[in-house]
């Protein structure tokens, strides 16, 4: 207890508040995240994480592998949305080799992005509600998540972790049955949209049990580095696609 001195409160070593382990195995973390917590009642006053439980090596395994290998190890970095970490790494090979991508390409590696930016946010939604209490969103959510790792593995071959992303463009041009999955998919998923709003925005349960609760404001947001819907949801209008496009976003 003695390292915790000048991490937590002095109302934690007179039993005023209670200290307490999240994890690393905990059914709210969905991965391997260890926090120490310390409570006032039902309120987190300190939170230490213990983020080394998922520390996988990924740079350094890297340095023994070629280009085109190294593109496998970047899936694993975010299983739930592979394709934007291949696209980086790819980014980062064709600015070393000066290499000029297809304008279709790019086309197609948006088209990727998008959907893989779009099955992660329905994982952390229905994860997110199923933990707040509303188990149908849950359900829905990943019903249509199933829709993109269907086209995924029309792209790859995989549901996910595909490696479709490589330096110089993609693997492999559009299949035949892509686009029309593609088409009844953007039809079908909008009105979903409008469905989870209707389930969660109302949803009294839901709102007690965030609103006003984990409040990060706009300069702390920043200084920690948050990014995507985490900083505009801080009330910072950042979009990266928009402020420094690239990859074909321009």
């Amino acid at each position: 207890m003695e390292y915790l001195r000048d991490l937590v409160s002095e109302r934690a070593f007179t039993g005023e508040t209670m200290l307490l382990n999240m994890g690393p195995h905990h059914p709210s973390t969905h991965g391997v995240l260890r926090l120490l917590l310390e409570l006032d009642g039902e309120e987190v006053i300190t939170c230490l994480p213990d983020i080394g439980f998922l520390h996988t090596g990924i740079e350094k395994n890297i340095e023994s592998k070629t280009y085109e290998k190294a593109v496998t190890l970047t899936d694993r970095m975010d299983y739930l949305s592979p394709m934007s970490n291949n696209t980086v790494f790819c980014m980062a090979v064709e600015k070393l080799a000066e290499l000029d991508v297809p304008e279709r390409a790019q086309v197609i590696r948006v088209i990727g992005l998008e959907l893989s930016r779009i099955a992660s946010h329905l994982v952390w939604l229905g994860t997110h509600a199923i933990d707040m209490g509303a188990m149908s969103v849950f359900l829905y959510a990943f019903r249509e998540r199933e829709m993109i790792l269907d086209m995924f593995e029309m792209l790859s071959g995989q549901r996910m972790m595909g490696s479709y992303m490589r330096p110089g463009g993609v693997w492999r041009d559009l299949p035949d049955e892509f686009l029309p999955a593609l088409t009844k998919f953007l039809a079908y998923f909008p009105g979903k949209v409008d469905d989870y709003e209707r389930l969660l925005t109302k949803n009294p349960i839901w709102i007690d049990r965030t609103q006003g609760i984990g409040v990060i404001e706009p300069d702390l947001a920043l200084a920690w580095g948050l990014s995507g819907a985490s900083l505009r949801g801080s009330g910072v209008n950042w979009d990266i696609r928009k402020a420094m496009p690239y990859s074909g976003y321009e």
